[in-house]
């Protein structure tokens, strides 16, 4: 038997490359899967069929986040996992960070998360029969929510946030069998870390990420960057029963990066 059979999946950010990565696995593993994002063809610009349900949600819209849930609990009756996936990246310093694009970005990146995860809460207690193997909440926070990357204020600011929520929602809902995590990334080959190289805070002077590849790499203990398969395996596990005893915690998932004290250098 596979390790989600039976399981009530939601994803948002579902049609984004770490995105469609946690639903295929979800699916292989006998979930199914509700896709929530802007788009069918999300941030990688492909409506292929991967089985999932796609749910449209813009997560700062708190009537959408209502709907969305509503529609899972007319066909579900219920929600196993939630994964807060959708975010954005603006590339500036806080001088050069206007305050529209600083409240855009915690409304999708915070916001949407509390938003989506308010909702998702009561489909969730109608799986938490079995506390010990309760409901999965991951957050997506980052390891630049410990440290900073250059031209990236707002958004380390962001995951903080995403941080700090994540386990407070822990120490609120364990009580009722839910469980609550976050995974912290660091360097993944997706359209996000595509675009941050080609900007100008990257400090890779708007090179692309083919010039730049094996210096980001071996600034990496492991000497390789993450792929969204990688992210996509450590989500599975927090979803599943066998992290039944995993809460409050800030998965940090970056090949050892954030362990060294050297920067990357181009």
């Amino acid at each position: 038997m596979t390790r989600l059979s039976g399981k009530i999946a939601f994803v948002t950010g579902g049609r984004g490359g770490i995105g469609r990565a946690i639903c295929a696995r979800f699916i292989a593993e006998g979930a199914t899967v509700y896709a929530a994002d802007i788009s069918p063809g999300g941030s990688l610009e492909s409506e292929d069929d991967d089985g999932t349900h796609f749910v449209p949600l813009d997560v700062t819209q708190e009537s959408q986040a209502i709907s969305a849930m509503t529609r899972v609990e007319q066909e579900q009756g219920k929600l196993d996992i939630l994964v807060n996936a959708a975010g954005i990246e603006i590339e500036h310093t806080i001088e050069e960070t206007s305050l529209e694009d600083w409240n855009r970005i915690f409304a999708i990146n915070v916001t949407g998360t509390f938003l989506t995860a308010k909702y998702a809460l009561p489909l969730l207690r109608k799986s938490a029969t079995d506390r010990p193997l309760g409901p999965s909440i991951v957050n997506f926070g980052s390891y630049d929510g410990f440290i900073a990357d250059p031209g990236l204020a707002a958004y380390c600011a962001t995951k903080g946030a995403v941080h700090a929520l994540t386990r407070a929602m822990a120490c609120d809902h364990g009580p009722e069998g839910i469980r609550v995590n976050a995974i912290c990334p660091g360097y993944v080959d997706t359209p996000m870390l595509r675009s941050f190289f080609g900007g100008a805070g990257s400090g890779a002077g708007g090179a692309s990420l083919e010039n730049v590849l094996a210096p980001v790499k071996d600034v990496h203990p492991t000497r390789t960057c993450g792929k969204p398969e990688d992210i996509a395996n450590l989500v599975l596990w927090l979803a599943s029963d066998e992290a039944r005893y995993a809460s409050g915690q800030l998965w940090v998932l970056d090949g050892g990066l954030s362990a060294q004290v050297q920067q990357m250098r181009f």
